[in-house]
């Protein structure tokens, strides 16, 4: 982890130069470190947002990130949270990419290729871009102790944002580097746990899996309490901001992961007070004009999965300039990016499709059949869209312009509200409360009913005949969250299913792949620097 962290030192010094000579300071040393903490502790609010401020707002962009360094060879899309995600989605049941065999990247993960060893290029980038936001924090940790905080409100919204960023990060070097924790995981290792700055700090051996929880539970506990005392409440006037939302969304995963059903309950319940409404029919993908007509037109600004501002459940979110688009690339089969003209179309294993209720409107974002020809405006190059395809996340232009050459154009979200419902479901479900789970479920059919068909509830979806709640509240993650931040990866490993694909009639890959090998190891880089890193 110490590579990591000479890296830091160098941003770091950059920062205290600037901030130095906008405050007319000395060169960065000792002497600038205990002057920028005089002025946290001052209270003076315009000098704290002068020195400070542009650090803070950098935690909010670590859950946006793009630029990530350190994968060695893997390609582009491992340079972004959204591609390193599309890739987990691309390692599991319910997407298939393409209609024919690709030699375009995606196909390793698709054809589930090695992906775990240590040395190889898709493992490491997850470990280095977890690391980065670790030692980015502890940077601006350090000058937050409690003493410099005190009770300036300012500060404890600064010191939360770390806290909660740096709880995403090693939440997600667990569900990448370690068995899941009812898997088998509690009793193995999880990740050295480093709570403060410094270059010079030894090495550490990795904590137990529960040790590592444990931390991960307390960052964000600690920082709901300082967003409560700085005054930051579930919802801010900004998508982007991290608050009490994301961070209850956060804790209300990591408990269940751990099996706390009472603490996800209660989290869930928390984002809920403010964020109930779900997505309507009219911007639940983009499904309009499709059949109708060879040269369809599907805007945007009418696709809550494209643009934020129609979509009530974002929680944490991006508008459009500051929005990544390496996830509509590979998903919108009518954008310019492999997702598209590259062929590498995003469809959906028959098998899921087919468990969607007719009269549930979620079914219209796949297309039946194939759409057939679709000229791209580009080059004019056509290409043959196939069926199965999916139209959750498809348009022809960008957000606010008529020239189909913008298509991509278009806002990004990480965390929405049918997310919450459903964890909240599995909680109840997994805590022996069958009529709790269900109710909750029947929320959220209830808002995905086709118009003037008769209210889908657990007790009349079709394929749910027969399930438990538990199995319910499965598939309705996997019809709802399809395509999302790789969550079918996580989920798969949570739940103990492993890829099979064998009877799939649309799958290019019939494939199998245990939930035993969906643990990385820990790359090579670590182990070689650090003696005390014990290999899984």
């Amino acid at each position: 982890m110490k590579n990591y962290i000479i890296g830091i030192v160098f941003l770091a010094c950059m920062l205290l130069s600037s901030c130095a000579k906008e405050l007319e300071m000395t060169p960065p040393n000792s002497i600038i470190t205990e002057q920028i903490k005089d002025i946290l502790a001052s209270g003076d609010t315009a000098q704290i947002n002068k020195v400070f401020a542009g650090l803070a707002n950098t935690m909010p962009e670590q859950f946006n990130a793009s630029g990530i360094s350190g994968g060695g060879t893997a390609d582009a899309r491992y340079r972004s949270i959204q591609g390193m995600d599309y890739m987990r989605s691309l390692e599991g049941n319910d997407i298939i990419f393409g209609a024919k065999n690709l030699g375009i990247f995606g196909a390793d993960e698709y054809y589930l290729r090695d992906f775990i060893s240590t040395a190889v290029d898709k493992n490491s980038i997850y470990w280095t871009h977890a690391w980065a936001i670790i030692t980015a924090v502890n940077k601006m940790l350090s000058y937050l102790d409690d003493e410099t905080i005190g009770n300036i409100a300012r500060l404890k919204e600064f010191k939360a944002r770390g806290l909660v960023a740096r709880a995403y990060a090693y939440l997600y070097l667990m569900e990448n580097y370690q068995d899941s924790y009812l898997q088998g995981g509690k009793d193995k290792l999880g990740i050295m746990l480093y709570d403060y700055y410094s270059p010079l700090q030894p090495y550490k051996p990795r904590s137990s899996s529960t040790e590592t929880y444990d931390f991960i539970k307390n960052d964000l506990n600690t920082a709901i309490n300082l967003f409560q005392e700085a005054g930051i409440g579930i919802t801010t006037k900004n998508l982007s901001d991290i608050d009490l939302a994301v961070t209850n969304f956060l804790l209300a995963r990591v408990s269940l992961i751990t099996g706390d059903w009472a603490k996800t309950i209660s989290s869930c319940d928390a984002i809920l007070t403010k964020y109930s409404a779900l997505m309507a029919e009219s911007v639940y993908g983009g499904t309009k004009n499709v059949s109708a007509t060879s040269v369809p037109e599907i805007r945007p600004e009418t696709n809550g999965f494209l643009y934020n501002n129609v979509n009530p459940e974002v929680i944490l979110g991006w508008p459009v300039g500051q929005a990544l688009t390496a996830h509509n690339g590979w998903l919108n089969p009518f954008g310019e990016g492999n997702g598209g003209l590259g062929e590498g179309f995003a469809r959906i294993d028959n098998r899921l499709y087919e468990k969607i209720d007719d009269n549930d409107y979620r079914k219209n974002c796949f297309m039946a059949t194939a759409f057939g020809d679709y000229k791209y405006p580009t080059a004019g190059t056509v290409r043959y869209i196939p069926a199965y395809t999916n139209l959750k996340f498809a348009a022809t232009h960008g957000i606010g312009t008529d020239d189909k050459k913008n298509v991509g154009t278009v806002t990004c979200y990480y965390m929405r509200t049918s997310e919450v419902y459903l964890m909240k479901a599995e909680a109840q479900a997994q805590s022996s409360d069958a009529t709790g789970a269900k109710n909750t479920l029947n929320i959220l059919l209830a808002a995905r009913t086709k118009a003037s068909a008769t209210t889908l509830t657990c007790d009349n979806y079709a394929s749910m005949a027969g399930m438990s709640a538990l199995q319910m509240v499965q598939l309705q993650t996997r019809i709802e969250l399809w395509g999302e931040n790789g969550r079918e990866f996580f989920n798969n490993k949570r739940w103990n299913i492993p890829v099979d694909r064998t009877s799939s009639a649309n799958h290019l890959d019939k494939g199998t792949y245990s939930v035993a090998n969906m643990t990385l190891q820990i790359p090579e880089a670590e182990t070689l620097y650090n003696p005390l890193c014990v290999q899984n």
